[in-house]
Formats: C-alpha cells, structure tokens, sequence
C-alpha cells in the first residue's frame, strides 16, 4: 500500500477527483455517441443491462473485482486507488445525466468518440500522476506492462480487447467505435504520459537506484 503523503493531501485529492470527472466524461462521450462503447463500457453496459443497475454502480462493482487481480499480481495500490473505484461511477452516472444520445448525426458521434479516447488517456495521466495509486483498471495496465515488460500501449491494447469480447458475448453494445477505442487507448495513454510526464513505478526505480546504484554511474 503506498503510504499518505499527509503534506499535499488536500491538493492531491482536488487533482485527483479532476482526473476521475475527466474519466467519468470520457465514458459518457463514448457511451453517448452510439458508435459503440469503450471496451470496458461493453462489459459493463452488459452488466447493468443483465442486472437493472445503473452503469456507474457496475463500474464500481467492476473496478473492485479488477482491483484484486491487480493485487494478486503485486501492483502497488494506495487511497487513490479505492477514490478512483468509488469516484468514477458516480461521475459516470452524472455524465450520462447531463449529455444527450447522439444518433445520425455522424459527424458529432466520431467527434464524441475521438473526444471520449482523447479525454479518458489525459484523465490516466492526471490521476496516476499524482502516484497515489492508479486505478483498478489502470494498475492492471501497469501489473501486464511491469510483469510481461510490454509497452504501456501494448499492455493496455491487449487488456482492452480482452474485456471487450467478453463484453460483447456478454451483449454489449460493440460497434465500429469499440474497435477504435480499442486500438487508439493506448497511444492515448502513452501519449498522455509523455505530456504529463508521469513515470509509472518511479518508487521502484529509485528503491533500484539505492540498492545498487551503478546502472546509473557514468562510464
């Protein structure tokens, strides 16, 4: 569990739940635009569909169960995980709330879905940014990508395609735009790292560095 930094709490929480509206916005503009739904929104729009629950409740139940496979695979985890399971579903159901269905009007749903694949890789960047632990999904990612020594784009792209067959046997609302989904988080994601300069697992570097420390020496 990564410890509390106590000193920039309150700024880290304020950036963080920024990083979860963010997310929940980009899954609302995909689900919204009736092109097909993210990956994980086939899975979970299923879900709520085969059990009456709303979207966001499914995620939260969702993001618990990846939640302990990630752990299971030893990626490190701290509040900002459990704020990002408790956090997005709410800001999801808001979302969807407040945006309209968009149906042919094809223009406005590419600009919906490129929006939601844009929004949901800067959403990743903010929040695991401030390292207080990724989300479920997110340190999922990062276990395949630690675990299997995959890019950030491959491990993301394979966990993605994963969950959406499982989602559309399941009846998901697979489209065109899931498979563009599928193939654009990554670069999103890692395109986003860049921006944001986030450096996942730096912890781990820097317990490499004090253990031994001459990969970095100068030659």
């Amino acid at each position: 569990m990564k410890p509390i930094r106590w000193n920039s709490f309150i700024r880290d929480f304020l950036v963080i739940q920024i990083g979860f509206a963010i997310f929940g916005l980009s899954i609302a503009l995909t689900i919204r635009s009736n092109l097909g739904t993210g990956t994980w929104s086939v899975f979970e729009v299923a879900l709520a569909d085969l059990s009456g629950l709303t979207v966001g409740t499914i995620t939260v139940i969702v993001g618990f169960s990846v939640l302990v496979i990630a752990m299971l695979l030893r990626e490190k985890v701290g509040w900002g995980t459990l704020a990002n399971i408790l956090s997005i579903g709410p800001w999801l159901d808001l979302c969807l709330w407040i945006l309209p269905s968009i149906k042919d009007n094809l223009l406005l749903q590419a600009a919906m879905l490129l929006g939601g694949v844009l929004t949901q890789g800067i959403a990743s960047a903010i929040y695991i940014g401030v390292d207080a632990g990724a989300g479920p999904r997110d340190s999922l990612m990062l276990a395949a990508h630690r675990t299997t020594k995959l890019s950030l784009r491959v491990a993301r792209g394979s966990v993605e395609i994963t969950v959406f067959i499982i989602g559309w046997l399941l009846g998901g609302p697979a489209g065109i735009g899931t498979l563009v989904f599928a193939l654009l988080i990554g670069p999103a994601v890692q395109w986003a790292f860049k921006v944001f300069k986030v450096k996942p697992h730096r912890d781990q570097e820097l317990e490499r560095r004090v253990i031994d420390p001459s990969p970095w020496k100068e030659k």
